[in-house]
């Protein structure tokens, strides 16, 4: 048995956002059907300048794979100091009946990928279906990657933005407007941008509340995707109070997610969370139940994720000859 090594440029070729968007899909339905073994992340805080290291291992029971990820970021002298991006992510596939490695791949992409595609999904399921005005709070990488997927599930007619740094906003305002044609009005403030948002992302690294709950209008939908970590930040606990709140797991997003913050200030308890997305999907739970409705989908990001990704990338590597064999095993 040869173990299959991709590259950045290849697993790009490999896989598009509509397939992300159904892999992703198919993860939340397998994670609340009992196909899937997922333990706990792993997560380390390493001391400035440098940032965290996050390790996701999943079993997916139907295609008999396991994957392990292991993703940094925040490591922001690394472009100067030791000449590779400020974070990086590497995946590990295995053939569960022998646990033989069966494939190495670059997950940055997987990675932004995926998250891209919670949003999209938590969207066609939560979001109000006259939805048209997008909110970003945070214009990096991810915050593009939101639109690139929720651009194929809707039409999106204008998008407000704020970021800290006017130059990255800048950016953002020429590259989306570059790439999708949809106008993009840099927001003045925080509050500005919020009041206008049919659907709010938040995709920063915030270690406190960046959005006010008296700023969110009646039937938003909220896509937090920053928070994954203890310490980490973006949403006023008080938002959650009058909010159906969705998450990707209940054990993570208490314990790491943006739910944490108002469980842990006794603003809503445990039963009050609605559910995870899998549940909606599946049609165990309802959606969106009115136009009034504030939906929250707080995404921590799981290793099944990965898994049915990954897994993709590699069957599509395999059928169109893409990659580079090695012997790992003697």
């Amino acid at each position: 048995m040869k173990t299959l090594l991709l590259k950045k440029d290849e697993v790009r070729r490999l896989i598009g956002m509509t397939e992300v968007i159904g892999a992703v899909e198919e993860a939340y339905k397998a994670f609340n059907s009992d196909q899937v073994e997922q333990p706990d992340y792993i997560g380390i805080d390493l001391p400035p300048p440098r940032g965290e290291i996050d390790f996701k291992l999943g079993y997916y029971k139907a295609n008999e794979v396991i994957s392990m990820k292991a993703s940094s970021g925040g490591f922001i002298d690394n472009p100067t100091a030791h000449g590779v991006p400020n974070g990086m992510a590497s995946i590990f596939l295995f053939d569960a009946r022998s646990c033989a490695l069966i494939c190495v791949m670059d997950g940055s992409l997987i990675l932004g990928l995926r998250t891209g595609a919670s949003g999209a999904v938590s969207v066609k399921a939560l979001a109000r279906k006259d939805a048209r005005k997008i909110t970003s709070i945070g214009t990096g990488n991810q915050a593009r990657m939101q639109i690139r997927a929720i651009n194929e599930i809707m039409k999106i007619e204008e998008i407000h933005a704020w970021d800290s740094h006017p130059d990255t906003l800048s950016k953002y305002k020429t590259d989306i407007e570059s790439e999708f044609g949809i106008p993009v009005i840099m927001a003045n403030s925080k509050k500005e941008a919020v009041e206008r948002a049919d659907i709010l992302i938040t995709t920063t690294r915030g270690k406190g509340s960046l959005v006010e709950a008296d700023w969110v209008k009646p039937g938003t939908h909220i896509v937090a995707i920053g928070t994954d970590q203890r310490g980490k930040q973006e949403l006023d606990p008080e938002i959650f109070r009058n909010a159906k709140v969705v998450v990707d797991s209940i054990s993570q997003c208490t314990e790491k997610g943006e739910t944490w913050h108002p469980l842990n200030k006794n603003i809503i308890a445990r039963d009050d969370i609605h559910g995870e997305i899998g549940e909606v999907l599946l049609g165990r739970k309802p959606g969106r139940e009115s136009d009034d409705e504030i939906t929250i989908f707080d995404s921590t990001g799981m290793a099944i994720q990965d898994n049915t990704t990954a897994s993709k990338i590699y069957r599509n590597a395999i059928a169109n000859n893409v990659g580079t064999f090695f012997q790992f095993f003697e």
